[in-house]
């Protein structure tokens, strides 16, 4: 059986305690993506140990911050910890799309889906330590950090896994396995599956700035042809930019003194909020898009990063993964609660089925979007503004594109069902 307590193991503890220890699920990696996984299962019946390698993730010191869709948001609260994040996370009411200096805006707005907000925006650390928090008063879940996953054996009936802790070398078994592990995967890798993909020719810049006026908790995306520039309300009347460029174009950005980068930010970012200040430092990103051949094998699941990255316009990644998290946790507990086996790969193809190619689709949706709108090619030039025209003036395409942006297209977990609609 797991141990109830959230454990940050040190040097001074001795590891023993995990020997001959057998879990139903050893998930690697606790982050977001696998602590959300870890909290839907809290009721399942199922023993779980989450296994962390870094006391403080890369996420946290860069004060990374994410778009949460209305789905993530409806899953969390199924789950039960949402109550603990939205006092700590800005809503929006409004979305603006638009195309560079192209005077037609397709806004959006509660009223387009009946809901009081249209999303919300979240530092890490607003999502990470609730979720932590939650983990704690889990009774079925030992969280192991820093730890390590230094070797997994797959048999037929079991997965070993081989963990350092401490420097000590301790071996835990488990009906399955969940890589939770990031893109570039290791226990993805071990596994030998295959990834396709590429790198886009884009680096993003993220960084806060706090705007002389209100930002009225309104979202922007605005195409540009260098690449999409994305505003994210957050509280204190703070925002998170993501602005994408060409490589070249965006270490040059970032290479400029605060006064240089902000008056190349304000002529982006537009005269709507006033003066700017730049808060703390920048930081820079490779883009890319990944799709693993599979998501699952005998004892071993892939979710969020793990299994696959996307472009950041529409914020969608996090997203994916919580999705991801939510899908999983449902097949598994209703196989845990019919007696069957949760490793066995007939149980797993069905999350697989279920978001593959939810996920491929969001893949190629935000890929499209981002080679549309991020050139000059005079025939794109026509279709996309068309295309911006017809959005804004077709109620049933709006709508649409909105609900797919937000999660509410496609299968909906019973998480989120508990309180949809």
């Amino acid at each position: 059986m797991a141990r109830s307590q959230l454990e940050q193991i040190s040097p001074q503890q001795t590891p023993q305690d995990l020997r001959g220890h057998e879990y139903d699920l050893v998930i690697v990696g606790g982050g977001i993506i696998g602590l959300t996984l870890a909290a839907a299962l809290k009721d399942s019946g199922l023993s779980v140990l989450l296994i962390e390698a870094k006391v403080a993730s890369a996420a946290v010191a860069k004060g990374q911050a994410y778009a949460v869709h209305m789905l993530s948001s409806l899953i969390y609260q199924g789950i039960g910890v949402w109550d603990k994040i939205l006092p700590q996370i800005a809503k929006y009411y409004h979305v603006r799309l638009s195309d560079t200096d192209y005077p037609e805006v397709v806004e959006f707005a509660t009223a387009d889906i009946g809901k009081p907000e249209l999303g919300y925006v979240a530092e890490h650390q607003a999502l990470l330590q609730p979720l932590q928090e939650f983990v704690q008063s889990c009774s079925n879940v030992t969280y192991l950090c820093p730890a390590e996953v230094v070797n997994t054996q797959y048999q037929k009936d079991i997965v070993a896994i081989d963990i350092k802790i401490a420097e000590q070398l301790q071996t835990v078994k488990s009906k399955l396995l969940v890589a939770a592990d990031g893109a570039r995967s290791p226990i993805r890798q071990a596994a030998g599956i295959k990834t396709h993909g590429w790198k886009y020719w884009q680096s993003c810049i993220v960084a806060f700035v706090k705007p002389e006026k209100p930002h009225n908790n309104t979202a922007y995306e605005r195409f540009w042809t260098s690449g999409p520039f994305a505003i994210l309300p957050l509280p204190g009347n703070r925002c998170r930019i993501v602005w994408t460029a060409p490589h070249a174009e965006a270490q040059a950005l970032c290479a400029l003194n605060d006064e240089q980068f902000l008056a190349e930010l304000s002529r982006r970012y537009g005269d709507q909020m006033g003066k700017l200040e730049l808060l703390g430092d920048r930081f820079i990103f490779q883009v890319q898009l990944m799709q693993s051949d599979r998501y699952v094998l005998p004892r071993l699941a892939l979710i969020g990063d793990a299994a696959h990255n996307c472009h950041p316009v529409g914020g969608q990644g996090l997203n994916l993964g919580i999705r991801d998290a939510a899908a999983l946790a449902q097949i598994i507990q209703a196989a845990h609660n019919t007696d069957e086996d949760i490793g066995n790969i007939k149980v797993l193809k069905r999350y697989e089925r279920w978001r593959k190619l939810e996920n491929l689709t969001i893949l190629g949706f935000t890929d499209l979007l981002d080679r549309m709108f991020s050139n000059n090619f005079l025939p794109l030039v026509v279709v996309r503004r068309l295309g911006l025209w017809f959005l804004q003036r077709v109620p049933v395409l709006k709508v649409f594109m909105l609900k797919l942006m937000i999660g509410l297209k496609g299968r909906t977990p019973e998480l989120a069902k508990r309180r949809y609609m």
